[in-house]
């Protein structure tokens, strides 16, 4: 479950469901998973969600803030990775279990060994 790039991408039916309902392209998609700006634990279990901002804004103090996210959430299964879902929130959600790298690292080598 450690977010690298994988040779192949698998989409549910209802991940190109919820794509078409929010507007979605896979390539937007893609675009979260190549450099998302959070990843969390997901709520399906062995899943991992990842958060784009949908656009960013500057204040005039610098500070970068945005009004939407995009959230995709994946399942990674040997070379695969399997996209679930994928959803625009309509606000700014609350941090919850950030997941460090070195411990996707050390779930991805037990996952792998098993």
């Amino acid at each position: 479950m450690i977010p690298t790039k994988h040779n192949i991408l698998h989409w549910t039916v209802h991940a190109r469901a919820k794509m078409d309902y929010y507007r979605l392209s896979p390539a937007r998609v893609r675009r979260v998973l190549n450099s998302p700006e959070r990843i969390e634990e997901g709520v399906a279990p062995k899943t991992v969600a990842m958060m784009q901002p949908a656009s960013r804004k500057r204040t005039a103090t610098g500070k970068e803030t945005w009004s939407q996210e995009i959230w995709v959430m994946v399942e990674d299964k040997d070379k695969n990775r399997t996209v679930i879902s994928a959803w625009r929130y309509p606000g700014v959600t609350k941090t919850r279990d950030r997941i460090s790298a070195a411990f996707l690292e050390k779930e991805y080598q037990e996952y792998v060994k098993k």
